[in-house]
């Protein structure tokens, strides 16, 4: 009989494999956090910009993002995700270390817009490269376990930079994304010593040439691309509105204790550690429910449970009080960290289950193109609907999800057939 893993063998990589990709997701996210965690103090300080001029840049450098993302998921297939992935750290790096020598509005917005086609570019590759590497079977645990991996990473970084910030000076602060720039360096070379994906080494830009030249039967097979499979394009758009379960947790739930509740706002640290600790313990366990389609769906559906019922339990603590206002605002926070987990691992099988294998980087692109549609509008739509309108903004929040929670089953269904039409495998 199979017995159940015990608490501390989940910390333990599921494959060799996914333990490397693991310290890759660690370097990543220690040189991210450490940045992210002071980046408005950096910017607003050292670099001298208004808050309004980083947000413009913010805004900017993301739809240079939504734009690049398809463009850079074909690249990643042409020239392989590995290579792509690799040359992105390295692109990643020389952009943080131009950080403490830019001055003024404009280089902001240039470097800005770098590094966020740099990084779209870099994440397109990376997500056809785990695709492409992982067995079928192995793929939704080692994601789950590289998941928390990443947030492990990410406090750690955040770590870093509180040390900057406590201390009087610049130094420090100038220093992080110097720091940053180091450990994506070293990410760059650790990219490169992964294996390589067993059953598809993707050629040199040259070689492709020279191939494609001599002999016109080795050009790619006439199946329709990514943007051609509406179903997927749905369901990274239901993905995407499913996953502003994030906006709740960083913008949403934030705002409204501070405004509508009489909640300490000391709280929000105890919520936001206690979202960083489910999220490194808990993606393993909630992993192991999700085999397939199926299962994946099922996880959407509990995903969207828990939303709604985060909604449900954050509205009435407008007329709560004390203890009870406190207790209310921690459940919110747990339930819809919840959602996040359940939802992440349902994404996880619909890249892995609904993309075609000799289009990974396309369909990461196109992936990203829709979750972006399904996701960019709820910060300001939601602030909006839950600070405006009250206990009906956040039934017409819960009732957005819902929608999206029936909406993401016949796009599901929709592109798993495109595939059976084509006749694509994507367990190659």
């Amino acid at each position: 009989m199979p017995t159940r893993p015990s608490f501390l063998q989940q910390f333990v990589p599921p494959t060799p494999l996914a333990g490397k990709l693991s310290v890759q997701s660690v370097l990543f996210a220690v040189g991210d956090g450490a940045f992210i965690t002071a980046s408005v103090v950096f910017f607003t300080q050292i670099v001298g910009l208004s808050p309004a001029q980083v947000g413009i840049g913010i805004t900017v450098a993301g739809v240079a993002s939504f734009l690049v993302a398809v463009p850079a998921g074909k690249l990643a297939d042409r020239i392989g995700p590995q290579r792509l992935w690799a040359i992105g750290a390295v692109g990643t790096a020389a952009t943080y270390a131009t950080w403490p020598w830019i001055d003024g509005f404009v280089a902001f917005l240039v470097v800005s817009v770098v590094l966020e086609v740099v990084n779209s570019t870099g994440g397109a590759a990376r997500g056809a490269y785990v695709l492409d590497v992982l067995p079928r079977a192995e793929r939704i645990g080692s994601q789950a376990y590289m998941y928390a991996a990443t947030n492990l990473g990410f406090t750690v970084g955040a770590g870093l930079s509180f040390v900057a910030l406590a201390f009087e000076g610049d130094t420090l602060l100038t220093g992080l994304p110097l720091l940053t720039a180091a450990l994506s360096l070293v990410n760059g070379y650790w990219i490169t010593r992964l294996p390589k994906a067993p059953h598809k080494e993707r050629p040199s830009p040259l070689e492709t040439a020279i191939t494609a030249a001599v002999d016109e039967a080795d050009a790619p097979r006439a199946v329709p691309g990514a943007l051609r499979n509406p179903g997927y394009l749905l369901t990274s758009f239901f993905s995407g509105v499913l996953m502003t379960n994030q906006v709740l947790l960083h913008t949403v739930i934030p705002l409204w204790l501070l405004s509508e509740t009489d909640a300490p706002r000391v709280l929000l640290a105890a919520l936001f550690a206690t979202n960083t600790l489910m999220c490194i313990v808990l993606p393993m366990a909630v992993a192991r429910t999700v085999t397939g389609l199926p299962t994946a769906l099922r996880a959407a559906r509990v995903s969207s449970a828990f939303f709604v019922l985060a909604c449900v339990i954050t509205m009435v603590t407008r007329d709560t009080l004390g203890w009870q206002t406190i207790a209310l605002m921690w459940a919110g926070h747990i339930v819809v960290t919840g959602a996040e987990l359940f939802l992440s691992a349902a994404s996880w099988a619909f890249e892995s289950e609904l993309s075609d294998p000799d289009r990974r980087g396309e369909y990461q692109g196109a992936g990203n193109l829709g979750g972006t549609l399904g996701f960019v509008w709820a910060p300001a739509a939601y602030t909006w609907l839950a600070l405006s309108w009250g206990t009906e903004g956040w039934l017409v929040i819960a009732a957005i999800i819902l929608v999206a929670a029936v909406g993401i089953h016949p796009s599901a269904r929709m592109a798993q057939r495109f595939l059976e039409r084509h006749e694509l495998d994507p367990a190659r």
